[in-house]
């Protein structure tokens, strides 16, 4: 197909004139029509207000129980007994684990003879040492001797009382073949199966109490003056949707992490009836005071295209893209701080529209007259009209 699209003969009414018109395809070559002005309502449009915005420090991590506990063996030997499982509830003092006491007990009872031979030295000693004394009251026996005799007697005492030291480590180790929970909690792992031979301080099995959570936040030095112990905090947590739960600051780190700036601030949250786990993942935000009042525009007028941000204003009849610089954020207002200067008065697209073109003709109609109300007919009008 040729680039003539269309050949038109006119043939003219008077003095037969012929006259020949050529359209390209595309309708190149017919009338220019004047583009059309984008009409915009004042409701469209918004413009820049000085407005102090809300302050928040956000912060995030995972809960942490407050009260945890590992329970390790204290003595080696085979598990005998393991009374938990993960999930159960435990109370303080219950029984967790049993550590074989065989070895045990036969330790106890040679410590025990043991013992029982100090103490018979030392009543030899002490018969010695008394028999001794007599004699040398008598001159019998000389000062040398009876010395003798006392050194012994006071050997067998410090013999007696270290066999009475390992008759009660005797003892101790076998009470600490049995392994109880120190706190009321959940059980959160079982380390070890019965059968399996452990050694001394193996972890056995780690209780956590649920009822009082903590959340560990690192934030920036900056922003801690202005923090303080017991500020609320509305928390977020992964799993449960729109549900919110309330914190505190309890603690604030008096020193910045190693290589970084940031301090870790500690947020407790109650958790009395165990909906929370540890290890969830939570995020939140510390109210501060509100900033000054700050040049500011809705949230919805800023767009954002390539990694620039920028505005649309209404400007001598024509609409202009405008690239601005955009600080803090109040998601609650919804509003953003504009850092970049915009001329006085000037009026941008509060809105989302498509296929803006900068430069194209825009106008900003009028609002409506508001309709005032009808006032009520006088009576003599009612006669009059009767």
């Amino acid at each position: 197909m040729t680039a003539v699209a269309v050949v038109l003969l006119l043939v003219g009414a008077i003095g037969g004139t012929v006259a020949l018109r050529i359209v390209k395809k595309g309708g190149e070559g017919k009338g220019q029509q004047p583009p059309v002005a984008l009409e915009f309502s004042p409701a469209d449009l918004a413009r820049v207000e000085a407005q102090p915005l809300s302050r928040w420090l956000p912060v995030s991590g995972a809960l942490q129980p407050v009260r945890q506990a590992t329970v390790k063996a204290k003595v080696s030997g085979d598990v005998r007994q393991i009374t938990v499982r993960e999930g159960e509830t435990v109370q303080a003092g219950q029984l967790l684990a049993r550590i074989d006491t065989a070895d045990l007990e036969a330790r106890l009872a040679e410590r025990i003879g043991a013992l029982e031979s100090a103490k018979a030295q030392l009543a030899l000693a002490d018969k010695t040492r008394s028999t001794n004394l007599a004699l040398l009251k008598q001159n019998f026996i000389s000062q040398n001797a009876f010395d003798n005799s006392e050194s012994s007697y006071a050997v067998s005492q410090g013999t007696v009382k270290s066999a009475e030291a390992q008759v009660q480590l005797a003892r101790n180790a076998l009470r600490d073949a049995i392994a109880t929970s120190p706190l009321t909690g959940v059980v959160a792992k079982r380390h070890v199966q019965p059968g399996e031979k452990v050694a001394f301080d193996s972890p056995l099995v780690t209780v956590v109490d649920l009822r009082d959570l903590e959340l560990q936040a690192a934030v920036p030095a900056a922003d801690v003056p202005e923090l303080a112990i017991g500020k609320s905090v509305e928390l977020a947590i992964d799993g449960f949707g729109e549900r919110r739960f309330a914190g505190h600051v309890e603690r604030i780190n008096p020193a910045t992490e190693p290589g970084t700036r940031a301090i870790l601030v500690y947020v407790g949250i109650p958790n009395a009836d165990g909906t929370l786990r540890g290890g969830m993942f939570a995020t939140g935000r510390i109210a501060l005071a509100a900033s000054a009042p700050l040049a500011t525009l809705p949230a919805t007028a800023i767009r954002t295209e390539g990694g620039q941000t920028y505005v649309w204003l209404v400007e001598d009849g024509k609409l202009v893209k405008r690239s601005v610089v955009i600080g803090r954020r109040d998601d609650t207002a919804g509003r953003v701080e504009i850092r970049t200067a915009l001329p006085s008065g000037s009026s941008v697209l509060a809105a989302k529209f498509d296929n803006l073109k900068d430069g194209a003709p825009a106008i900003v109609k009028a609002p409506l007259p508001v309709p005032a109300p009808a006032s009520a007919p006088t009576s003599g009008k009612m006669q009059a009209a009767g």
